[in-house]
């Protein structure tokens, strides 16, 4: 298999420091959008035909394989299948972006503390969508983060900027923080997304180069975060998926791919060339 197109140099360097010393690379993905389609239902999610094998064939090579999700980690575990999958007995599934940690070789989570203003914001916002008259808006209740989402409602667009300005109001009013994605909005803690959990596994792992695959606005905090790092020496790949039509990350992108199937080709050439070298 050939080597995808990479846009620019500094993603050329990532890939051949990978390539080269797959020891010290990190692999990490996003779940939906990346290694699954989007679906209007959040439970049916599934990864595409490959996307696991790929990251086992990996897995052998790498240091570390990860997925990266704003989900919990159990729900990711579970929706992925990826509990007891062969070659991915070292994986590691960081939920509620950074918050959780699902290590596969002991199949326990541990926890950050969830902060009170979520139980707060919890209970207020099923009156504030109401309010707004937009009670069937689909809330997501991941436990230490409320998502809300308009994708199942006749205006999504028109019903995500009516929603924007109260659900701001109501995070900062219980010290919380709201992120935009694809048709939906995020109250969740602040300090944690996408960015800093990728830190931390850099960290833990003394990673020396990481490919990273999302699809959505929640992975452009770890798009610029390896941006960054590559300032101290960190070699990186940013591959984005189309999924969402995020343009900031497709423009700050490696590697520009359509789909979950573009990202499993991404990563099993990426296993191709290690296995050549």
């Amino acid at each position: 298999m050939s080597t995808p197109v990479l846009q620019t140099a500094a993603g050329r360097e990532g890939w051949e420091a990978i390539v080269a010393d797959p020891a010290g690379a990190v692999i990490a993905s996003d779940f939906d959008g990346v290694l699954s389609p989007l679906v209007e239902d959040p439970a049916m999610s599934r990864p595409v035909a490959g996307a696991l094998d790929a990251l086992a064939r990996l897995a052998r090579s790498v240091g570390q394989v990860a997925i990266v999700t704003g989900r919990p980690a159990l729900v990711a575990t579970e929706l992925s299948g990826v509990t007891g999958h062969p070659g991915l007995g070292r994986l590691v599934v960081l939920g509620h972006y950074g918050l959780e940690r699902w290590e596969a070789s002991t199949g326990a989570v541990t926890s950050d503390p969830v902060p009170s203003g979520v139980a707060v914001a919890r209970e207020k916002l099923p009156d504030l969508l109401r309010e707004v008259g937009l009670p069937d808006a689909f809330v997501e209740d991941k436990g230490s983060s409320l998502a809300v989402h308009t994708r199942r409602l006749p205006e999504p667009e028109l019903a995500l900027e009516v929603l924007r300005t109260p659900l701001t109001e109501l995070a900062e009013s219980v010290d919380l923080r709201l992120e935009p994605g694809n048709l939906v909005l995020e109250i969740r803690p602040p300090g944690i997304d996408k960015g800093v959990a990728l830190r931390r596994l850099i960290d833990s792992t003394g990673a020396r180069s990481v490919l990273y695959a999302g699809d959505d606005l929640g992975d452009l905090a770890a798009f610029q975060a390896l941006d960054e790092l590559r300032g101290d020496g960190l070699y990186a790949v940013l591959v984005a998926a189309r999924s969402s039509g995020a343009t900031a990350l497709t423009d700050a992108a490696d590697i520009v791919v359509d789909d979950p199937a573009g990202v499993v080709t991404v990563l099993t050439a990426l296993s191709d060339a290690i296995a050549t070298r």
